[in-house]
């Protein structure tokens, strides 16, 4: 049985190779290297000129570091969603926990009447709680759609027992999709985990021969392969 495929990408060269490699959606966001976080409007409408719009679930997170926000940063997650599924946006990936580290119910719910009704997918957030499925059971009872985890563990395909967990849980009411570390080779396993989709971001480096300069930061930058997606989109379809 096949599992959806979701690529993280962060341009629209990324995304347009990852649909034509088989990839079934796209998450969209920017500096993966941190986690990802809400990409620019540029690179929004750069990304939705080249690929179906409703293919693609936008990452909105207002920076880096953990998932407390405060009265600020709801209001602009908030007016981020808005615009994204106002210019077409198939869903948003969003995420937040209370200072305990228990689901941000009031949050959430103000995000996801934000989307209007598009996808809502609970990101990894999850995976810092305090008690990941005590979270699982608060997304399930406030009708989230998607819930992106690595079962707590580093990488997902160590998370296996936990994302087993989570399927059995949900029992078909929301969609569990094993993300964190994975690689083409781990898809198996996940698949028999029974997940219904996995999410990786195929990267690799590009642009190492340009100089970066004392100020630059590091040499090269992220590129979606197309060979890991093609691996990735082969492995979930067993």
């Amino acid at each position: 049985m096949s599992i959806t495929v979701e690529i993280a990408v962060q341009d629209a060269a990324g995304a347009a190779l990852a649909i034509a490699g088989g990839a079934d959606r796209l998450e969209l966001c920017q500096a993966l290297e941190m986690g990802g976080i809400t990409p620019s409007l540029g690179i929004l409408e750069s990304v939705f000129a080249a690929v179906d719009p409703a293919l693609v679930n936008v990452l909105v997170r207002p920076r880096g570091g953990g998932f407390v926000y405060d009265a600020d940063e709801v209001a602009v997650v908030a007016a981020d969603i808005a615009a994204c599924v106002a210019r077409g946006a198939g869903g948003v990936v969003v995420g937040a926990l209370d200072a305990d580290g228990g689901l941000d119910r009031d949050t959430l719910r103000r995000w996801r009447d934000a989307a209007a009704g598009a996808t809502v997918t609970f990101h990894r957030a999850i995976d810092a709680a305090a008690d990941p499925a005590a979270v699982f059971d608060a997304l399930l009872a406030e009708d989230v759609d998607r819930v992106l985890t690595s079962g707590g563990a580093p990488r997902s395909v160590d998370g296996i027992p936990a994302l087993r967990d989570f399927v059995e849980r949900a029992a078909g009411t929301l969609e569990v999709q094993a993300g964190g570390g994975v690689q083409p080779g781990d898809i198996a396993a996940l698949r028999a985990a029974g997940v219904d989709a996995v999410h990786l971001s195929a990267r690799t480096r590009a642009g190492s021969a340009s100089p970066s300069g004392p100020g630059g930061g590091a040499t090269g930058h992220d590129a979606t392969s197309a060979a890991i997606v093609a691996a990735a989109v082969a492995a979930a379809r067993g």
